[in-house]
């Protein structure tokens, strides 16, 4: 349903980490609202609620509600660094639109 690249992995990986939760997951949400019509939420949670989707992709599990789950099927999260910056990256083959940013779709 979902796979993180390498350097998406370590990113939450780290972030874990840091947040001193070794054992959390990373969840992605949809939600209504960005440029395009949807924008991707992703956060660190501690465990998943008993209705969500549980992937593990990388050595990291990912958590998906079910409302979520039909819009992020076959979704690619990256990481890139640039000298803009770093952040998260998201191919969805499901998207027919996207904003500049790459953070929303529709």
């Amino acid at each position: 349903m979902i796979t993180l690249s390498t350097e998406a992995a370590a990113a939450v990986r780290t972030a874990m980490s840091r947040a001193g939760k070794p054992d959390a997951g990373l969840r992605v949400m949809i939600e209504t609202g960005g440029c395009a019509g949807n924008k991707y939420m992703i956060g660190l949670d501690a465990e998943p609620r008993p209705d969500d989707a549980v992937i593990e992709s990388g050595g990291v599990k990912v958590f998906v509600d079910p409302q979520s789950q039909p819009l992020v099927v076959g979704l690619t999260i990256g990481f890139t660094e640039t000298l803009a910056g770093k952040g998260f990256t998201f191919d969805n083959p499901n998207a027919e639109a996207s904003c500049s940013c790459g953070k929303s779709f529709g």
